[in-house]
């Protein structure tokens, strides 16, 4: 069971772009959100199994990309790779949360398979490029999360999304009540993603200053 919890993530928290690299995270991720926006709308649900699907992926390829380095240089990894591979992990829980509560159909999984395959060669070029752009881009995405699914909370209190029952499966990965909704479930999302969001912005820092790195992690 997942019992690391950031805290309120209700209030946005924005990284405010130095340079050319942070510049070039938050472009991408506002155009990914614009493309986002037209396709999906305002059906979070289905909008969540895409988000997550592409979450999952930044853990697992830093995660390994570290490991070989690690092994190539014989360095010690301060504690990243178990962060990151964690990080993947919890964004897999989640995708497997929302694809039982959104039911895709085939076209919206076809969608999934190729932005993943493309995501994930695009962001291994980019984490070999620049780890310190790569892991921005990261905070920037997880920022643009937490403003979904508060949007997808202000939907369920509107009465616009039904109130589901929670999945079994989400209930015991998050110690949930066992009556617990679905508003349940995307309030401890939501807080993940709050937690990925800072830890993903501290990584880029301390790697623009590699000196910092031991104190942060």
């Amino acid at each position: 069971m997942n019992t690391q919890h950031s805290p309120p993530s209700d209030s946005y928290k924005h990284h405010k772009p130095h340079g050319i690299s942070d510049r070039l995270a938050l472009g991408i991720t506002l155009t990914l959100r614009l493309l986002a926006d037209t396709f999906f709308a305002k059906r979070y649900g289905n909008r969540a199994i895409v988000l997550e699907t592409v979450a999952a992926v930044p853990g697992m390829v830093g995660g390994m990309l570290i490991h070989l380095k690690c092994l190539r240089w014989m360095i010690d990894d301060e504690g990243w790779i178990q962060k990151l591979l964690a990080e993947a992990e919890n964004e897999r829980m989640h995708l497997m949360t929302f694809l039982e509560i959104a039911k895709p159909n085939w076209f919206e999984r076809i969608v999934v398979l190729l932005t993943q395959a493309v995501f994930c060669v695009c962001f291994l070029a980019l984490y070999v490029c620049s780890a310190r752009t790569a892991h921005r881009l990261v905070g920037y995405f997880e920022e643009e999360a937490v403003v979904s699914y508060t949007l997808y909370l202000k939907e369920i209190d509107g009465g616009r999304v039904e109130n589901v029952v929670a999945p079994a499966l989400a209930i015991a990965y998050w110690g949930l009540d066992q009556d617990a909704r679905l508003r349940d479930v995307v309030v401890a999302v939501r807080d993940d993603e709050a937690g990925h969001r800072d830890v993903n912005h501290a990584m880029a820092d301390s790697l623009g200053n590699p000196q910092g790195a031991h104190e942060v992690f």
